[in-house]
């Protein structure tokens, strides 16, 4: 099951006092004021919208203490208004790519485990990209855009079954889609209205396209097509439209 708001994620976290979340695991804007200008995975040319945020500094302090488990990617940039904690590194380089990588050869994202080193090798880069890969074909749809396979990794690591993760940052919901693969409820915000409709349709699709290896709990009622059933698997919410919250997670 899975909730998504468009919106302000400040605004939107207020509604959420209560709610159960188990973690938070984002992108947010760095405040680089980040003007992609490069081409999509396909070669198609790029028609990216800026990053709405990214033209001042980011402030973590709001998320911070907000669910058990923290990851904020980026935090290189804004690491001066982070407490002590640990570091996810995604290493995009293979064995074979140690020496030439097109782009940055790694990235990292902060957690609130102090003095935790967690390495993601996953290669990413050029005209290799996990979204593309593996007759996925996917295009990037966002220009700091994340593979699912990364996030899947740091949520199955940190959280588990059935937790609710919020993202409230999400983009075009990669974050999303790996909680539905890996049997997670999911909370995602988005304040562009164009990447929070993509997001929309990268999780239908994912619920609606089960793998060999997604949790059963995600594969039900796949063969209803429109009925009442499958319909309740996806609550979602448009600015301040009404929706339903995820029932809180059971305590461990």
């Amino acid at each position: 099951m899975f909730t998504l708001h468009n919106g302000d994620a400040l605004e939107y976290m207020k509604t959420l006092q209560g709610v159960g979340v188990s973690a938070i695991i984002s992108d947010p804007p760095y405040g680089i004021n980040y003007n992609p200008s490069f081409d999509k995975w396909d070669g198609s040319a790029s028609n990216y919208e800026k990053i709405i945020g990214d033209d001042k500094p980011f402030d973590p302090a709001p998320f911070l203490k907000f669910a058990p488990f923290v990851c904020l990617f980026g935090a290189n940039y804004f690491s001066d208004k982070l407490p002590l904690g640990g570091w996810i590194i995604w290493d995009k380089r293979t064995k074979e790519h140690l020496d030439k990588m097109i782009g940055k050869s790694g990235e990292i994202a902060w957690c609130n485990i102090e003095g935790e080193i967690f390495i993601i090798r996953a290669l990413h880069g050029g005209v290799v990209n996990l979204d593309s890969m593996n007759g996925n074909n996917e295009p990037r749809y966002h220009p700091t855009q994340k593979p699912v396979t990364v996030m899947k990794r740091i949520i199955e690591k940190y959280t588990q079954p059935n937790d609710i993760i919020f993202d409230p940052f999400m983009g075009s919901g990669s974050t999303g889609v790996a909680c539905v693969q890996s049997g997670r409820r999911f909370i995602g915000c988005e304040i562009s209205p164009k990447y929070y409709s993509i997001a929309e349709k990268r999780l239908k699709l994912a619920v609606q396209s089960p793998s060999f290896f997604t949790p059963s709990n995600n594969r039900l009622h796949l063969d209803v097509g429109d009925s009442p059933a499958q319909k309740d698997l996806f609550t979602l919410e448009a600015g301040s439209a009404a929706g339903k919250s995820p029932k809180p997670a059971p305590r461990r």
